[in-house]
């Protein structure tokens, strides 16, 4: 796509690409994870074992039956990859007619290229990997772990020569104070290891991001600028990089072929561990100890919205603003964006 064809694609089609993007299942199967980020938004570590130590192969099974029919189903939480289970769990979906089947890892395991071979062989054809930094000291010092960037570019690496069999490759990086200022670098490094979409996820403002929010937060404003002044400059057009999880009332500055969107998902807990409000659930879950926790349950515990964004353009694309965000740096950045003129008003208010 040219530059002129992504500029053609009109201000309001992120809103269309947010209002019929399809809901993707999640399966949370990662108890434990062999990184320590220092935004991880899973800061109850106890808890999360708890839960997603419940998610034996036969509910595991369960869930996936359940939800056959969906487009995709992406094995996250924790780290997947230290599950054994995983592979086992990929032929299933594959079976049951997933045509995507994903893992969402830190891509530290998959270092080791017999074992992406064996993901790819089950199933697996779409990696979603965690890498926040383009030097060792950048990404490891973030995760906390020494060894974990070579591993995790070795990781892509191993992925990324399955491409040619149909293996899709994305990377997430999420977006802090300490890597904000490396966006075009940080770009460059992972699509010369073969990665075909590049994320940048603006923190989620919970868990240790709420901890440790004055060290790690960037304002929306700054990240948006930052982001910009990379795309202005980046030579490969359009480049094929998405800031995600961001107001779109702060990234008017920004095409829309570059402005990314947080996924609608759906995934099962076991009941009473469940800490948010829940909406109408649509389907029953497939275990009587298992209720149905949405993407949109999280926004609604944990975003607001204030009158005043009742007329923005991107109102109803808007999952809100985090309620920690907001307690730290308020609404000023938020700036409802005016509909645009219809024609016929445009006409009428241009002089002759």
């Amino acid at each position: 796509m040219t530059t002129a064809e992504a500029s053609a694609l009109g201000r309001e089609e992120v809103v269309q690409r947010i209002q019929t993007r399809q809901e993707r299942i999640h399966v949370a199967i990662g108890p434990v994870c062999n990184n320590n980020c220092i935004f991880c938004m899973e800061e109850d570590r106890v808890a999360r074992e708890v839960v997603n130590g419940s998610m034996t192969p036969e509910r595991v099974r369960r869930i996936l039956e359940a939800s056959a029919g969906s487009e995709e189903v992406c094995f996250t939480s924790g780290e997947p990859t230290m599950v054994a289970e995983l592979p086992r769990y990929a032929r299933w979906a594959r079976r049951l007619g997933y045509r995507r089947v994903s893992v969402m890892t830190n891509g530290r395991r998959l270092s080791h290229a017999p074992y992406v071979e064996h993901l790819v062989k089950a199933g697996i054809n779409f990696f979603y990997v965690s890498i926040h930094g383009h030097t060792q000291k950048l990404h490891s010092g973030l995760v906390r772990e020494p060894a974990a960037f070579e591993q995790t570019v070795a990781g892509l690496d191993n992925v990324s020569a399955y491409k040619r069999e149909g293996v899709t490759l994305h990377t997430s990086t999420v977006v802090t104070r300490r890597n904000a200022p490396y966006f075009a670098e940080i770009y460059r490094f992972l699509r010369s290891h073969g990665v075909d979409q590049v994320v940048f996820n603006v923190m989620q403002a919970n868990g240790r991001a709420h901890t440790y929010f004055e060290q790690l937060f960037p304002k929306y404003t700054d990240i948006a600028a930052g982001f910009a002044a990379f795309l202005k400059d980046e030579p490969e057009q359009p480049a094929q990089a998405f800031l995600v999880d961001i107001p779109l009332c702060t990234t008017t500055n920004l095409p829309d072929f570059n402005r990314g969107y947080v996924e609608r998902y759906l995934h099962y807990e076991p009941k009473g561990f469940q800490q948010l409000e829940l909406g109408e659930r649509d389907a029953p879950a497939p275990d009587d100890d298992l209720v149905a926790v949405t993407r949109a349950d999280l926004d609604r515990s944990e975003r607001l919205k204030r009158p005043e964004c009742a007329s923005c353009r991107y109102e109803p694309a808007c999952e809100g603003v985090w309620k920690n965000y907001l307690a730290r740096y308020g609404w000023d950045e938020m700036v409802p964006v005016p509909h645009p003129a219809a024609p016929d008003d445009a006409a009428r208010a241009t002089p002759t």
